[in-house]
């Protein structure tokens, strides 16, 4: 025993085989935990680069998704333009018509008047010998006048004063 503590106070640097194994299971230890470290930065850059190509999967699916509302929405604006305008279009054609009918009825009114005022003026043939028969010519003017004025007032004309 003396000569152990004469080891161990002189300073020798034998270490016993206790502390060898210590000092290997230590190596070991250090060994594995760096292993286990790069393993962890090794699984990280999986992650993240998994990570990355998700976001990146996800950030192209959205710029898509955008750019296909923004298509649906000018989609559905042109469709409903053109339905306006094809109701437009309809009401035109409906009032063309109307228009049309209505020209026609005032045309046929405007016949049926233009026989009755014939048949109520009933013009004498102007057959005058000279111009200084001209009593003859005021009568019959006067007479046309008072008759034109009777069927002005029967058609419901009013005169613009």
């Amino acid at each position: 025993m003396a000569t152990e503590a004469k080891t161990k106070t002189a300073g020798s640097t034998k270490a016993t085989p206790k502390t060898k194994a210590k000092s290997k299971r230590k190596v070991a230890a250090k060994k594995t935990a760096a292993r286990k470290s790069t393993a962890k930065k090794v699984q990280q850059k999986r992650v993240s680069r998994k990570a990355s190509a998700d976001f990146s999967t996800r950030a192209q699916e959205a710029g898509r998704n955008a750019f296909l509302a923004g298509l649906g929405f000018y989609g559905k604006a042109f469709d409903q333009i053109q339905e306006q305008f094809n109701t437009l279009q309809d009401q035109l054609e409906e009032r063309r018509e109307k228009a049309s009918d209505l020209y026609e009825d005032l045309v046929k009114r405007g016949e049926k008047l233009e026989a009755d005022a014939k048949d109520a003026i009933e013009l004498p043939d102007f057959k005058l010998d000279s111009l200084a028969d001209r009593k003859k010519l005021d009568k019959q003017l006067k007479k046309v006048k008072t008759r034109f004025n009777d069927l002005k007032t029967s058609a419901g004309f009013k005169t613009a004063a």
